[in-house]
């Protein structure tokens, strides 16, 4: 019998199941140094320790064994993959995103209005009706700078009269506020609590003066104590990025004009970007009375913009996608949230950079939380174009498009250029980076990011992706960042 003491404490001590790839169960695990990311990761091949799977009397004796065996008998439906544990099914049952172009301030718009946009749309790309929802996450950075309107989880509520007294939360981790939605929705479906959550990211921003809102979204850096002589403070980090790459590596300023035009091109072919009507080309980003110089060496071309807008998705248990799926007569495969990936790491740029020295990247925590997810959704971690078929990335800054492609694997650290040379990330190549345009050509609304990525990715490998679509999509890589890369959230999102 376990101690009492012990029951009351190990649920809570263990929730983050984490900690259980730190112990040896179920048999026999073996523990190498991953030399991607730099850390010690525990491998194995998929393993169910279920009750269906693990004779009762096996179960007992698992559970008097070991710490870990209590873990068993607490979570007895515990899965591992690639020797992380993962948790029940989560299917993507529709998603939605509004235009990013549209200036909302102009229309008479406020969060209210943007909520039900975002909500109604998801509702009904789902096929479901708000009596359906069992909880709601929203993802938010600023809503009480930028619209003085806290307390979000209300308007849900407050759309529509069924989402009455459904369970609601708002989620701000900077620019990953939606990633973080999407992960505790995830939790939720996982842990058993809730069958169907309603998951929406937005942010309006563009009401407000450049100085003021560059002022307000400066409260993703330790304020008052980085770039504190900026007038714009994530440019200027960014371009710290640029200098921090080019003093470790070198960095050639045609490898950011080409990310930057890339994107510009991709925004084209999606209706809802925010710069689809824009002509960009070499002519017009070399020439400096269009395009002038914002913060070292990134150039007004170079940086993502401020944006209003907002996307929604609905996530869906096992058993609940599986009744959706028979009530809709829907035969082909659903989306699936297949792995993820979340680390944390110090809040200044100054000191993630300097507690990088002598690693091999210069974001260890990013790297990991997209190696966790990899692993998770039991794909080569060191084989990204051998196993994913599109990515979705956080290109704030052209120079965040440039990191991200050797973080993500695609190159040596350092070595991007000779991706970028090669075309693998092109439209047609290996592994297209940003079918939709990204952040630089599609739009950032701040706490709709993380959202508006998994909802591409799931039309991706849903083969709904219009004219973005990747032809044969089928496991589709998303990161989005918060801040200088403190918070850092990865998926992978497939079709079985």
């Amino acid at each position: 019998m376990l101690p009492q003491f012990l029951a009351n404490f190990l649920p809570s001590a263990l929730a983050p199941l984490e900690l259980v790839t730190r112990f040896a169960f179920f048999g026999k695990f073996s523990a190498e140094r991953d030399t991607i990311a730099n850390e010690p990761v525990v491998r194995r091949g998929r393993i169910a320790l279920s009750k269906a799977s693990m004779p009762k009397s096996a179960r007992f004796r698992k559970s008097t064994g070991s710490l870990a065996g209590y873990v068993i008998r607490f979570w007895p439906n515990l899965k591992c993959q690639g020797g992380m544990p993962v948790g029940d099914s989560v299917y993507v049952l529709g998603g939605f995103q509004t235009d990013f172009a549209r200036h909302l301030g102009r229309e008479g718009g406020d969060s209210l209005s943007l909520m039900r946009e975002v909500i109604d749309g998801t509702l009904s790309d789902a096929r479901i009706d708000p009596s359906d929802v069992d909880v709601a996450h929203v993802g938010n950075f600023t809503g009480e700078l930028f619209s003085h309107q806290g307390q979000l989880g209300g308007l849900v509520a407050q759309c529509r009269p069924e989402l009455e007294g459904v369970p609601a939360s708002r989620h701000e981790a900077a620019c990953a506020s939606g990633g973080v939605a999407v992960l505790a929705a995830m939790a939720d479906i996982e842990a058993g609590r809730y069958e169907v959550a309603l998951v929406v990211g937005l942010e309006l921003m563009r009401h407000v003066p450049a100085e003021v809102g560059a002022d307000y979204l400066a409260a993703a850096a330790h304020y008052g104590h980085e770039a504190v002589d900026a007038t714009y403070l994530w440019p200027s980090m960014f371009a710290d990025l640029a200098d921090t790459y080019e003093a470790r590596y070198g960095l050639d300023g045609r490898h950011l004009e080409q990310l930057s035009l890339m994107a510009y091109r991709n925004a084209k072919h999606n209706p809802n970007a925010q710069t689809r009507g824009w002509d960009v080309d070499a002519d017009r980003y070399r020439s400096q009375p269009q395009n002038p110089a914002v913060a070292g060496r990134l150039t007004k071309l170079d940086c993502g913009r401020i944006t209003d807008g907002a996307a929604g998705l609905v996530l869906a248990s096992a058993g609940a996608a599986e009744r959706w799926a028979k009530r809709h007569r829907v035969t082909d495969a659903l989306p699936k949230m297949l792995g993820w990936g979340h680390r944390t790491a110090s809040l200044s740029f100054a000191t993630k950079v300097a507690r990088a020295q002598g690693d091999d990247y210069v974001f260890p925590q990013l790297r990991r939380a997209i190696v966790d997810a990899r692993l998770r959704a039991g794909l080569d971690p060191s084989d990204p174009a051998g196993s994913l078929d599109a990515v979705e990335v956080h290109d704030c800054f052209s120079i965040t498009g440039y990191m991200l492609v050797d973080h993500l694997g695609f190159a040596a650290p350092g070595h991007a250029a000779e991706v970028l040379d090669a075309g693998l990330i092109e439209p047609g190549g290996a592994v297209p980076l940003n079918p939709s345009g990204g952040l630089l050509g599609l739009g950032h609304p701040v706490g709709a990011t993380g959202v508006r990525m998994v909802v591409d990715a799931a039309r991706q490998v849903s083969g709904r992706a219009g004219a973005c679509q990747v032809d044969g999509a089928k496991r589709v890589q998303t990161v989005n960042l918060g801040g200088s890369a403190t918070t850092s959230v990865s998926f992978v999102v497939g079709s079985e």
